[in-house]
């Protein structure tokens, strides 16, 4: 039962900042359209658009930022600096590595771009997005910069830099959104973005060079050579790259089966998962905590995946129960502060209040997720989510004769097939000693 408490305190003590580094970004980026919304439809069209592919970019950088995460936990639970090194070295030369073909490529390529996502040339928010990513695809390698150094300072155990990072970020777009917006359109939006993450990312970096953990690493030799560091923190980060980018092209393809019902359902749909993420948040913010707890407990040698699953599976559980019943309670008044029409409101609030069974096993799912991604086992996850996603899209269409509802059906047994198969996961792998070889943490010479 302590050992259990002290698991229960580290996750909510690392998860706590997660979710309001999280929180911060959402909330910048509800009040940065509200800016935008003043210059028009199409400015806004614009924008989310950026946005939306900046989510899948997201993906692309988690390989490494994600990687980086668990093998640096795994270096200071095992206290070996010269594995500290490689891991940190890894994750920046992979970055590195990353940025080129989507910085470069996106700003020579943004025309096209803009016109595939939107449909044509023809399209009247065309040439604002066009603008937009001339700024925000080189902004990629600020943005890519951050979430790798954030990855590594969660690593080592500190996840509360990072949020004060996300608070001063956000904070000064909020400042210069309404300057940059007046004076140059959604360009506009796009420097104050990239200036605040500039200014974050200098301030990391220093923060980067007051970590105790760090400091000797510096004075270590790299447990392993640069490229096989690399290819340990791709292969490591990986899995977790491509469960979120099909989570996240998942949703997508879920708007248009929505999309099917009429533009009322459409309407209430995006403005109740706008809702709905506040609460997710909170779910992957435990999983994040579980795969640094879960990654530094193996680097000591102690083996405690069980006991820590547990643990993230009552404070998720407990997430989950608890966003349900806010949602089932306060969906008329959510949809009404975002302003919906009766109708819209109406089914909005049909659809927060389905969303119960599906947000419980949602939450259960990617908490105990994160215990997975520490111990080496995220391509099984991986494949899971990827089976959850082509599963729940046919069973969508099939049910949404039932309307928005229907959905939630769908998406509740979709994730439902996922958590069983998580279980039968956690039996099948809890007693396994070392789920993946670990030669990064032995020392070389």
């Amino acid at each position: 039962m302590a050992a259990g408490r002290q698991h229960r305190r580290v996750l909510v003590r690392l998860a706590g900042p997660v979710y309001l580094e999280l929180l911060a970004g959402v909330a910048a980026g509800i009040i940065n359209m509200l800016w935008v919304a003043r210059l028009g439809g199409d400015a806004v069209a614009a924008v989310a658009l950026a946005g939306n592919v900046e989510n899948l970019l997201l993906g692309v950088v988690l390989m490494a930022a994600s990687g980086t995460t668990v093998l640096v936990a795994r270096a200071r639970g095992a206290d070996d600096p010269g594995a500290v090194r490689a891991a940190v070295r890894g994750g920046a030369v992979l970055c590195a590595l990353l940025v080129p073909p989507v910085a470069l490529g996106g700003f020579l390529f943004r025309d096209p771009l803009a016109a595939l996502l939107l449909g044509g040339q023809d399209h009247p928010a065309h040439a604002l997005a066009t603008a937009y990513f001339a700024i925000s695809l080189p902004g990629t390698a600020v943005f890519f910069a951050v979430t790798v150094l954030d990855g590594v300072l969660k690593g080592t155990g500190d996840t509360r830099t990072p949020m004060r990072l996300a608070f001063l970020a956000n904070g000064l777009i909020l400042v210069l959104d309404p300057l940059l917006i007046q004076a140059y359109g959604v360009r506009g939006a796009a420097l104050a973005t990239v200036a605040g993450r500039s200014c974050a990312l200098a301030a990391g970096l220093l923060a980067l060079r007051r970590t105790a953990l760090l400091r000797a690493a510096r004075a270590a030799r790299p447990a392993l050579p640069t490229a096989a560091a690399v290819r340990r923190t791709a292969a490591t980060g990986l899995p977790m790259a491509v469960d979120f980018t099909v989570r996240m092209g998942g949703a997508l393809a879920l708007v248009s089966v929505v999309a099917r019902l009429g533009v009322t359902e459409i309407a209430a749909y995006g403005i109740a998962t706008k809702a709905m993420y506040v609460a997710t948040m909170a779910f992957y913010a435990v999983r994040q905590a579980a795969s640094i707890h879960t990654a530094h407990l193996l680097g000591t040698g102690s083996d405690e995946r069980r006991a820590v699953a547990r643990q993230a599976l009552g404070i998720a559980a407990a997430l989950g129960a608890g966003a349900a019943g806010l949602l089932f309670l306060g969906a008329g008044p959510v949809m009404r502060a975002f302003g919906a029409d009766p109708d819209v409101a109406a089914a909005g609030a049909l659809f927060l209040r389905c969303l119960g069974p599906y947000l419980l096993l949602m939450a259960c799912f990617i908490g105990v997720g994160g215990v997975f991604e520490g111990s080496g086992a995220g391509p099984y996850l991986a494949r899971i989510t990827v089976a959850g996603v082509l599963v729940q899209l046919p069973l969508a269409y099939a049910l949404s004769g039932l309307g928005l509802g229907g959905i939630c059906l769908a998406t509740a047994l979709a994730m439902a097939a996922q958590c069983a198969a998580m279980a039968v996961l956690h039996r099948r792998t809890a007693g396994v000693p070392q789920l993946v070889p670990d030669k990064a943490f032995s020392r070389s010479g």
